[in-house]
């Protein structure tokens, strides 16, 4: 038996179909702007999506930093789309449309850049999630805060976080500078290269990042630029010493981290900058950064004014011999004369350089340089493992020693710094436990 088939026509004709009406210019604007608010209530407190163990977690002053900036910005977006909504229940003409649509498109610019700072926060915490890494990147943290806090209390250290990422160079985006949208960052959020989370170089990294921030809190580069102007320079030496003030930002995060960690941060200096011979030499008048060559040659001058010790003439030697400046070409040769003729004078206004945020104490005045003398962390050595609980920058620079004298081998160096920053993450978890039930239990 056949069954007949009543066949449909595969599209409808256009002279069957009667299209509804279009919708008008407000009601497309208003659904938009509710699609706005919907995606707005998606993005979820912090505090409610912190996929990692306690560890690993950032601190509750991050924490609450990042969760009352988010909170205020998206309750200010949503009055700001409700009241838009509002206006949209008035009668409009055309004019009135083309108004309505450009105040939408800024709104929606705003929510978009919203949207990029939720984004930068939140691949700072999922990463935490990591096994193992989300510990360390939290005892990296504390490393970091460690290393802002001064003899003097001349500022209040800012929430910070850390977070790992591909590349070969560290990054800070500094507490109080714009976030995209243009609004103030509450916390310090600092990018470190995976492939320095090995040895103690990860400390050099890290704590020239934190320079950056602590250089801006206490207004070093406006009082120091403004120094180097009114120095005398002679004239034969006026190429060299405008460049070091154009590194000037670099040259101060440099130092920043030789002042905690003595010879360890320039150990680690060089192997950041340890390059191809072509990129060593190469001097770019675009670049902030001194070529990597000179950027170690700067950073022994520093360390030889900070903590004499021969052990400064013995690295000298070293660099010399890896990258002998010899066969350059006569320009080159001639910026690197200007620069160590003009190094000492530099050097010299730097670690005396005082401000009005100094209150009157110079800069070789407001670091541990005690403590970091090349003896006194040979001394404490043998006892590292008591000296772990008192600061974790102590820690990183005993061991940066002890590397720089050839007293620990790579394998022990790892394991041991591995096991300090996954202790401070552990012991700040533990303290933010302790706060929270004194809170509930006085």
């Amino acid at each position: 038996m056949t069954t007949a088939i009543t066949k449909q026509p595969a599209v409808m004709s256009h002279r069957n179909f009667n299209p509804p009406a279009g919708p008008t210019a407000g009601a497309h604007l208003k659904r938009e702007a509710y699609a706005l608010i919907g995606r707005l209530k998606q993005t979820d407190p912090f505090s409610l999506s912190m996929p990692m163990v306690p560890a690993a977690a950032v601190s509750r002053r991050a924490l609450s930093a990042i969760t009352v900036h988010w909170a205020r910005l998206r309750e200010q977006l949503s009055r700001e789309i409700n009241q838009f909504i509002g206006t949209l229940e008035q009668a409009a003409n055309a004019a009135a449309d083309a108004d309505r649509q450009l105040r939408f498109a800024g709104l929606k610019l705003r929510f978009n850049s919203l949207l990029d700072q939720f984004d930068i926060f939140a691949d700072v915490i999922s990463q935490r999630s990591e096994h193992k890494t989300g510990v360390w990147i939290a005892g990296l943290d504390v490393l970091a805060e460690d290393a802002l806090r001064l003899k003097t209390n001349l500022y209040q250290v800012p929430p910070l976080m850390c977070f790992l990422e591909r590349g070969h160079g560290a990054a800070i985006r500094k507490a109080r500078t714009r976030l995209p949208g243009g609004d103030e960052n509450p916390v310090a959020i600092i990018q470190v290269p995976r492939e320095r989370l090995v040895g103690s170089g990860i400390a050099s990294s890290l704590i020239h990042e934190a320079g950056h921030q602590g250089v801006a809190l206490l207004g070093l580069m406006p009082s120091l630029r403004d120094a180097m102007r009114r120095a005398f320079v002679p004239p034969e030496q006026r190429r060299g010493w405008d460049l070091l003030q154009r590194w000037l930002s670099e040259i101060l995060a440099d130092f920043w981290a030789l002042a905690h960690l003595g010879i360890g941060a320039t150990l680690g200096l060089m192997g950041v900058v340890s390059l191809p011979v072509y990129f060593m030499f190469r001097v770019k008048d675009d670049d902030p950064h001194p070529f990597p060559w000179i950027r170690v040659m700067v950073s022994l001058a520093f360390g030889e004014r900070l903590y004499p010790d021969p052990q400064w003439n013995q690295m000298r030697r070293l660099w010399l011999r890896l990258y002998p400046p010899e066969g350059r070409d006569p320009g080159t040769l001639e910026i690197i004369r200007q620069i160590e003729a003009c190094l000492p004078a530099f050097v010299n206004l730097v670690v005396l350089h005082q401000n009005a945020k100094t209150r009157g104490q110079n800069l070789i005045s407001l670091f541990p340089l005690e403590e970091r003398k090349p003896d006194v962390l040979r001394s404490k050595f043998g006892q590292i493992e008591a000296h772990i609980r008192s600061s974790p920058v102590l820690t990183f620079a005993i061991i940066g020693q002890a590397r720089a004298d050839n007293r620990v081998s790579h394998e022990a160096e790892q394991d041991f710094l591995t096991k300090t920053l996954m202790f401070w993450a552990r012991k700040r978890a533990e303290s933010s436990i302790i706060s929270l039930k004194q809170q509930f239990h006085p």
